[in-house]
C-alpha cells in the first residue's frame, strides 16, 4: 500500500503533485495582481481566494507524499539537509497561504483584493518558488528516486514495473 504514497519506481507521486499546486497558487497570485491592477477585479477576487483555497486543499495531499520521501533519506546526508530545507520552505508557504486565506476572506466577499492580501500572496509565492527551486535540487543535483535507465525502450519507460515477456525471454 506504500506505493499509494511514493507512486512506482520512476514514477513518484509527489513530484507530479508538486506541479498542481504550484499551478493553483501561480493563479491565485496572478489573479491577486490582475484584480489590484483593476483587470476584472471582482472576477479575479473570487478567482484568487478560490484558488488560494484550491492550493491548500491540494497541498494536503502533496506534503503528504513529499513527507513519506522525506522519510526515507538518510539523516545528515547532504540530501536529507536540501530535503530539510525545501519541507520547512514549503510548510512555511503553505502557512502563508492559509493566513492569507483567512485572512483575505473579506476581500473575496468585498470583491477587490487589498494591500496586506496581496503582499502576503507575493510572499507565499517567493516561498513556493524557493521551495521549488531547492524540490528541484533534490532531483536534478542530488538524484532522488531517478532510474537512469537512458536505453530503456520507450514502452517499458513509461511503466518501468517488470515484465514478464521480456524476463521469459532473458532466461531463455
Amino acid at each position: 500500500m506504500r506505493f499509494l504514497l511514493k507512486g512506482l519506481p520512476g514514477h513518484p507521486l509527489h513530484p507530479p503533485l508538486t506541479d498542481a499546486t504550484i499551478g493553483i497558487y501561480t493563479f491565485a497570485t496572478a489573479a491577486a495582481v490582475l484584480s489590484r491592477l483593476g483587470v476584472s477585479d471582482h472576477n479575479m477576487a473570487t478567482a484568487w481566494w478560490l484558488a488560494l483555497v484550491t492550493g491548500l486543499v491540494v497541498s494536503a495531499p502533496t506534503a503528504l507524499a513529499g513527507f513519506v520521501d522525506w522519510l526515507d533519506i538518510s539523516t545528515g546526508t547532504p540530501l536529507w539537509r536540501t530535503a530539510t530545507i525545501h519541507l520547512s520552505v514549503m510548510l512555511t508557504a503553505t502557512i502563508v497561504f492559509a493566513i492569507t486565506a483567512g485572512a483575505g476572506h473579506a476581500d473575496y466577499v468585498d470583491g477587490a483584493i487589498g494591500g496586506a492580501s496581496l503582499i502576503l500572496t507575493l510572499v507565499g509565492f517567493g516561498l513556493l518558488t524557493i521551495g521549488g527551486w531547492l524540490g528541484g535540487a533534490i532531483v536534478f543535483v542530488h538524484g532522488m528516486r531517478v532510474l537512469s535507465l537512458v536505453d530503456e525502450p520507450a514502452a517499458q519507460a513509461v511503466s518501468p514495473m517488470p515484465h514478464p515477456e521480456k524476463e521469459e525471454a532473458e532466461g531463455s
